[in-house]
Parts: structure tokens; sequence; C-alpha cells
């Protein structure tokens, strides 16, 4: 396995940014977040999504200098036009903006339309819990999974984030609509592995483990079968309307690639407005606490609070090198280093 440095990887996404036609500032901050995604163990949003990205910006389907626009304002929640820009800087000022309105108001509500791909989700999360706000976002997307009880796609694979601060270490879910995302089936597959379950079925309608097959169909497995076929609904409604920007259907017609001119909410809430510091330290401590103390179905596992193994793998990857696969990062070296 290959591992490279932090500021290794993160230069290098930065250069392939600027020789894309990103601004210097722009270029920077998507760097920053692609490479801590990788960091942080999402390896499919991260490193690996830098050549997709350069793809869209010479497509035109992101506008590498544009900036959002407001163009709703009423009491604690704004409403702002993407304008097609990166989605990373676009939701970065988002939910900076709802943190800014929560600490006025207890609560702030920012979404967005006409914007394009996040990369991690998680990311805002962890910015939300960074700043001491509890950050709940999502995010639709164009049709990539098919309804329960359907074979073809019809509903987006839509992400959804909350995030709880925490001084020992924040208590982030970042979770895909789908049992696995077709991130993780790919760096699943590029590893040669099984998925850990069933993750979608192959071309005779079996469920399967095998990453490969379940890419070839499309036919991703919704999590919790028709529950999480259900909440993918809800989730490109309610971000439909809370923007007045377009359902996953009307992306279908966009036809701007993954996520283009897709919408996204963003929601900070302040605890310390409700309730005392002591009081949010004793929930949290006794909540992971009965959860370390359950007993593990196998004798050797362990129990882990969301976004805990990201912490874990942050750690390890600073200190050994973030792993890499060496066909997509000699890609990546190609995009920077190559005129």
């Amino acid at each position: 396995m290959t591992r490279i440095r932090f500021d290794k990887m993160k230069s290098t996404i930065k250069q392939a940014f600027l020789n894309a036609g990103m601004p210097e500032e722009k270029a920077e901050i998507c760097a920053q977040i692609h490479t801590e995604s990788s960091r942080d163990g999402v390896y499919s949003h991260g490193l690996n999504r830098v050549e997709r990205f350069v793809d869209y910006i010479g497509k035109g389907w992101v506008n590498a200098s544009a900036e959002p626009f407001l163009e709703m304002n009423f009491g604690v929640t704004e409403v702002y036009n993407g304008n097609l820009g990166p989605g990373i800087t676009n939701a970065i000022f988002a939910m900076n903006r709802a943190t800014e309105i929560a600490e006025q108001n207890g609560l702030g509500l920012v979404s967005l339309n006409n914007t394009t791909h996040w990369m991690r989700g998680g990311a805002y999360g962890w910015q939300a819990a960074e700043k001491g706000f509890i950050g709940i976002c999502w995010t639709n997307t164009e049709s990539c999974m098919p309804a329960w009880g359907a074979k073809s796609g019809g509903i987006g694979n839509n992400p959804f984030i909350m995030a709880v601060p925490r001084k020992d270490g924040h208590i982030v879910l970042d979770m895909a609509m789908s049992q696995y995302s077709y991130g993780k089936l790919q760096v699943t597959r590029l590893e040669n592995e099984k998925l850990p379950f069933a993750g979608g079925f192959d071309q005779e309608g079996n469920l399967t483990d095998d990453p490969g097959a379940i890419e070839e169909t499309r036919r991703i497995l919704p999590m919790g079968y028709w529950k999480g076929s259900g909440f993918a609904v809800m989730l490109d409604l309610i971000s439909a309307l809370l923007s007045g920007g377009l359902t996953t259907a009307a992306i279908d017609r966009a036809g701007l690639g993954s996520c283009g001119s897709c919408c996204q909410v963003f929601i900070a809430i302040n605890p310390l407005k409700i309730n005392s510091q002591e009081y949010i330290e004793q929930v949290l401590n006794e909540t992971i606490q009965q959860l370390k103390t359950s007993v593990p179905a196998d004798e050797n596992g362990d129990i882990f609070y969301p976004g805990e193994q990201s912490l874990k793998k942050r750690r390890e990857n600073l200190e050994l090198g973030i792993p890499v696969d060496d066909g997509i990062w000699s890609k990546v070296k190609e995009l920077a280093y190559t005129s």
C-alpha cells in the first residue's frame, strides 16, 4: 500500500485545481476538504473524486469562480442560489452562515439551490461541531438508486448528516440512503474485497456482496429497504421546497452530471441557548459510556459511536500517511504536473 503525506496530497490536488482554472482561494479550500476526506478514510469523496471534479469544470458543469448569492431572507432562514459554483465552497459558506444565524437566534437554516456536488457531506457536520453547534444537513442528487420494489433508478441516494459537538470527540453521523454508497463500492472493488453485508442486486436479481456486480446493475440497496427508499424521497422533496430548487427528477433533466444543480439544506443549532455546558457534557458522556459497556455480538468486537472510527482513521493516516490507489494517485499527479 502506498501512503502519501497530508501536505503532499493537498498541494498536488490544489495544483490540479489551479490547472483546471480555479481561483487560488477556492483551490486551497477544495484541496483541503478533499485531502481531509481521504485523511479520515472517506477515500471515495477525497482523492478519488478529483479527476471527476476537474472534468466537470472542463465541461462547464461547475463554475469554478462562482459565488452564492442571496435570494430570500426571512427570520432565521436564508435561501441562496449556488450559481453552479464549487459544491465545497458553497456548502462551507452555507453552514457558516447557518451558525452565524444560530449564534444570535439559537437556530439557523440556510438552503442552497443550483449548487453542485459537495463531496463528503460529513465535512459540514464536522464544521458545525468544531464551532460548537449541532449541525444537520443534507442534499438531493440525480436518480441513482431504485425505489423499493423497482429495478431501475428513480430516486437519489441523498446523504444525510447529523453532528453534535463534544470536547472529547465530536459525534458525527454521515450516511447515504443506500446500504453502501457508490464511492464505497468503488473503494471496496479497487481493494479486491467483498462488502461486509449484501449491498445491492446482481444481474440475476439476487442480493450480493460483490461491489463490482452492483456497480454494473446500479441496483444499490436502500438502507432499511423501504424505509431508506422513503427517507430518500422525503429528503429530496424537502430540500427542493426549502430552496425553491430542483427535485431529483428535474436534476435528471438538467443533465449536469452528478448533483449538477442540486439542492442542499444546512441547519445549525446552538445547544448552549437551551442547556448548560455541564448538562451537555453529562448527556453526551453517559450515552457514550452506555454504548461502550454494551456486550459486543462478536467476542473481540468493539462498539463505536458515530464519528469515532473517523477520528481513529484520522490519527492513523496523519501518522503513517494517507493510503492511495496507485492508479488514481497517478492520474491526479498527471492533472497537477502535466501542462
